[in-house]
């Protein structure tokens, strides 16, 4: 296996290597403010991505907070009403189904 190295000599000064080495460089130069104006975009348009992602992050926390706060509500109106529920039970239990036990016995209603 043979490697070969290859040099390019560079021309000697004042000669037009040196208008080849100039376009070379600028060239590279171009490519490199591109390649920064690319990266720059690319950079900027993540920017605002993130942002946006951010702002809608925030209206599904306050959404979350608004529906745990609406769900306490509920709970709340729910335990309430089972109170409400226990205590009619109660009534009807004490009125109506200890006075029918009673009648039956054959003691006086009050």
């Amino acid at each position: 296996m043979s490697t070969e190295v290859t040099v390019v000599p560079f021309p000697p000064a004042g000669t037009s290597g040196n208008a080849d080495l100039d376009r070379a460089g600028e060239t590279i130069l171009q490519l490199l403010n591109k390649a920064a104006g690319v990266a720059e975009e690319n950079s900027r348009n993540a920017t605002e991505m993130a942002q946006g992602l951010s702002e809608k992050l925030r209206a599904a926390e306050g959404r979350i907070a608004d529906l745990e706060a609406e769900v306490a509500a509920y709970q709340e109106q729910a335990q309430r009403a089972e109170q409400w529920l226990h205590r009619v039970y109660t009534e009807i239990e004490d009125r109506f189904l200890r006075q029918g036990q009673t009648a039956r016995r054959g003691v006086p209603q009050r």
